[in-house]
């Protein structure tokens, strides 16, 4: 975002909030690797905005949703009212939160699926209250504050899960939740755990019934899920890091590095080093 008419409130490096109030296009190439869990709701604006090597396009009233770890570019935005909000894992720990707000692998830790929310009119208006409430919590500096501050982040996480729920309603059927677990599970295991046979023994299943049950949910294979969260980190530390591809495949459970550099020539039709040095960002 454009660096003018940016309010921003802090508590102790570990979570913030920005208010944007102004309009102006910004073009901002470099893209950056997120480091800590990041909101982004653009109430009035447009642009253009890269998540994971994925290109979105937006115009007003949506909700992005980052975890650390991602890799986020802007390409264009005209914005008039956004809100930012940075959090660290010790200010509010989504795993520990989970089973009570449900957001992680809904709208955290989920590199799977469109990482946004768009609320109806009714949920801007509720949005925008416990925003407001935050804010003015930011400025008191009282006592437990730290407590409020926390409290309204979970409303407000809250209430996104809501919203994402009555868009794409969460079913809570046997293929579903399989999906889910197996989801975390990748996202837990991906550096040492390659083969499906592996997830399929830790899920209490064949390959084969894992393979089926996917097939029924209507997603790709368990053997492309994994082989694509796999490349997403290669492209991850391609991009962000000076380490050899030799110790990208190390630190990605490759002991060949040969190997690796086979497997992501294939998926990506160019080698981690052609990859390492192309514009991923201008196509």
């Amino acid at each position: 975002m454009a660096l003018q008419n940016i309010d921003t409130y802090n508590y102790k490096d570990i979570f913030s909030l920005s208010t944007v109030n102004f309009e102006n296009a910004c073009v901002f190439h470099k893209p950056e690797q997120v480091d800590m869990y990041s909101v982004y709701w653009i109430k009035e604006g447009k642009g253009t905005y890269y998540i994971d090597f994925k290109k979105y396009d937006f115009q007003d009233n949506v909700v992005f949703f980052l975890s650390p770890g991602q890799v986020f570019s802007i390409d264009s935005e005209k914005i008039k009212t956004a809100y930012k909000i940075n959090f660290t894992k010790d200010f509010y720990c989504i795993q520990t939160h989970d089973k009570a707000v449900a957001c992680n692998g809904v709208l955290f830790n989920n590199v799977y699926e469109t990482p946004f929310v768009k609320p109806c009119e009714k949920d801007v208006e509720k949005l925008t209250f416990i925003l407001n409430n935050l804010e003015e919590e930011f400025k008191r500096e009282d006592v437990a504050q730290y407590d409020m501050l926390q409290s309204y982040l979970k409303q407000f996480i809250i209430l996104s899960v809501r919203i994402q729920k009555e868009v794409s309603p969460v079913k809570n059927d046997v293929e579903t939740k399989l999906f889910k677990d197996f989801s975390l599970l990748v996202e837990q295991n991906y550096k040492k755990m390659h083969s499906v046979t592996d997830y399929a023994e830790r899920l209490g299943l064949s390959p084969k019934s894992l393979t089926k049950n996917f097939h029924r949910v209507g997603v790709q294979s368990p053997s492309d899920f994994i082989k694509d969260r796999i490349l997403l980190e290669a492209k991850r530390m391609l991009l962000y890091t000076n380490v050899t591809v030799k110790e990208i495949a190390y630190d990605l459970g490759y002991n060949d590095a040969a190997y690796f550099t086979r497997f992501f020539t294939k998926a990506e039709n160019k080698s981690p080093l052609q990859f390492r040095k192309s514009d991923v960002f201008n196509k």
